[in-house]
């Protein structure tokens, strides 16, 4: 793998993920066979969202809403949610996926990059985040900035690709990970950045499982606790703020 294909200079992420936003959705849930759908879904339900009085919740990296849009859905609209990213062309279709699903008037979507968050001190009673933490430039202050905009005793979750451990699934999801997906991919979208190259060798080369437990706990994070997924193709990580 070369340096310039992991190369993740804001500059570069950002103008990738501005390229392949018209595709992001179909191929996300082409590629994943829709349990990316499924894994949001369980996310919300380990990581439910607390009464409004508890503060807004916060999606980092939120791509086209889709977290966002199901912790809405799981709170019935009664808590405030807040999506951040520094794609504009991602949050341009969040905004009108929310308000397709007429949650327009209530999620809110901001401009942000992740290492520099616009928000408050000890604001959100949760702070999730994606499969987007593996393209923060620098994970540890990503990580340091979820942190610090959580109120103590919320909560921080990162749901992220993560590397089976069997062996027979691990050798079939790198067979995948390194040809079948940045195939299609790239024929779909037609990356200048070499987007659906670069996406499986992020996974491939991002710590996973105690790894990046670690680095949650050296942000601050404490009873940090994560599940696997499908067998350890994806991994919810979740810490609390002492």
């Amino acid at each position: 793998m070369s340096s310039q294909l992991l190369d993740k200079r804001e500059v570069r992420i950002r103008r990738m993920f501005g390229q392949i936003a018209p595709w992001y959705d179909f191929l996300n849930h082409l590629l994943s066979l829709n349990i990316d759908k499924r894994w949001r879904d369980r996310t919300a339900r380990l990581v439910p969202p607390g009464p409004a009085s508890l503060g807004p919740i916060l999606d980092l990296c939120t791509g086209t809403g889709d977290l966002a849009l199901t912790y809405d859905r799981d709170a019935r609209g009664a808590v405030p949610v807040v999506g951040a990213d520094f794609a504009h062309e991602m949050l341009v279709l969040a905004a009108k996926k929310a308000d397709a699903a007429g949650a327009g008037g209530r999620v809110k979507f901001v401009e942000a990059d992740a290492q520099a968050l616009p928000f408050a001190d000890d604001t959100f009673q949760l702070v999730t985040n994606a499969f987007g933490l593996r393209n923060v430039t620098d994970t540890d202050r990503g990580l340091a900035e979820m942190v610090r905009v959580t109120r103590p005793g919320g909560r921080v979750a990162v749901l992220e690709f993560s590397k089976p451990r069997s062996p027979v699934l691990g050798r079939l999801y790198g067979w995948y990970f390194r040809y079948v997906l940045p195939l299609v991919g790239q024929l779909v979208s037609r990356s200048g950045e070499s987007a659906y190259r670069y996406l499986p060798a992020s996974v491939l080369k991002f710590p996973d499982y105690e790894a990046l437990a670690d680095k949650m706990r050296a942000a601050g994070l404490g009873e940090v606790k994560y599940v696997p997924f499908t067998f350890g193709v994806a991994t919810l990580y979740v810490g609390e703020k002492p």
